[in-house]
């Protein structure tokens, strides 16, 4: 669908909540929500597409002394009130006589028919082409869905975080309400990016650890623990992103689900046997060269806040096995994370369209779109103490 369909006799959509079954409280939030406003012809509705606990020791992670460690640097209000159910709304909307227009999905004609579209285990693999962002948005914003969006800018990685904001403010889940979690050592660097109406950042401060690969294992512990201190009251939804990225193009509710992973995209089109997962037996995280359904890369994943629970807090007790042990696995947080997603299927599965390095590997005509990508960087400057 590419935007409103043309209609003759189209008005705007009549302020008279009473007629829709909707409370004139609600009816105004879901009239601000939209990133662009409804439209209603005769008979039919067109929509445009379009603190951490004191306990927090070991690990190299510690509560710092001083003012909260959890603030608020800018905000708008969340509606305090839940929207009413869909069905309910709809209801509402067909006695008015609308209803939401979009093509006719057809049984015999695939989505895509270059690329995988379904994991054997009939999860979704999310590419361009493969869901209606109308169909898609209406649902999630009906029910008043709430995202956060948590990102770890440790150090030099802070540098990263103006430009992800802002570019989050342009693509990412526009038009519902959104929480951005910012970890960090330097709460003071933390910019201050205009943001839209039902979005928030909240700065969460912590102290890293002494090598760049401790930072990237702690952030399952913090995520975990964090999920059970707040997050799971505050979001329906975690999605838990690398800073050192930037959004290029639309991402959106399409991505939610109760877990999701993304696929790597050096490793999209290889053989199991050449992915690079823990090969050593001795690791929590090892996975035979006969086993394996994709690699999953560590800097996008996410899911319900339960899910995000369940799977931060396995990983980082399997890190704790091996710590003690004396092994550190390969790649760190993301051969968890890998072994993880082969033995609980994630719910969803997004293409690499959703995790790309265009310096790397250019823009292959698979890709119809480029949503999150790569900043260009020196590695090891930016990873220095």
């Amino acid at each position: 669908m590419t935007g409103l369909r043309s209609c003759p006799s189209t008005h705007t959509l009549p302020l008279n909540p009473t007629i829709w079954n909707v409370s004139p409280v609600l009816w105004g939030q879901w009239l601000r929500a939209p990133p662009k406003p409804l439209q209603l012809r005769q008979g039919a509705l067109a929509s445009p597409s379009g603190s951490p606990s004191p306990a927090f020791h070991g690990d190299g992670w510690r509560a710092l002394p001083g003012p909260p460690s959890s603030t608020v640097t800018f905000s708008t209000s969340f509606p305090s009130t839940g929207f009413p159910s869909l069905r309910s709304v709809m209801q509402g909307i067909r006695k008015a006589g609308a209803e939401l227009l979009y093509p006719q999905p057809k049984v015999l004609t695939p989505s895509r028919n270059d690329v995988l579209v379904l994991t054997p285990w009939l999860a979704p693999i999310v590419w361009e082409g493969t869901f209606n962002t109308d169909i898609l948005n209406e649902q999630f914003r009906l029910r008043n869905t709430t995202i956060g969006l948590t990102v770890f800018a440790i150090r030099k990685y802070v540098v990263f975080l103006e430009l992800f904001l802002q570019t989050a403010e342009k693509h990412f889940m526009v038009g519902h309400r959104v929480t951005y979690y910012v970890f960090t050592d330097r709460p003071a660097a933390v910019p201050r990016v205009p943001l839209g109406e039902g979005r928030r950042v909240v700065v969460l401060e912590v102290l890293g650890g002494p090598r760049w690969q401790d930072v990237s294992m702690q952030r399952m512990v913090v995520i975990s623990r964090f999920c059970k201190q707040r997050f799971l009251r505050e979001v329906d939804y975690l999605v838990c992103a690398d800073v050192d990225m930037k959004f290029r193009d639309h991402v959106g509710v399409e991505i939610l689900s109760p877990l999701f992973g993304t696929l790597h995209p050096s490793f999209y089109g290889a053989a199991r046997k050449d992915f690079t997962y823990e090969r050593r037996p001795r690791s929590q995280a090892h996975i035979p060269r006969d086993q394996g359904d994709f690699y999953y890369m560590g800097a996008l994943f996410g899911g319900s806040v339960a899910e995000v629970h369940r799977l931060t807090s396995a990983c980082h007790q399997a890190m704790a096995i091996d710590q003690a042990n004396g092994i550190e696995a390969v790649w760190h947080d993301e051969s968890h994370l890998n072994r993880y997603l082969l033995d609980h299927k994630p719910t969803k599965v997004l293409s690499p369209e959703y995790l790309w390095d265009q310096q790397l590997l250019g823009w292959p005509r698979v890709m119809k779109k480029l949503r999150f990508v790569a900043v260009p960087k020196n590695h090891q400057d930016i990873r220095a103490t």
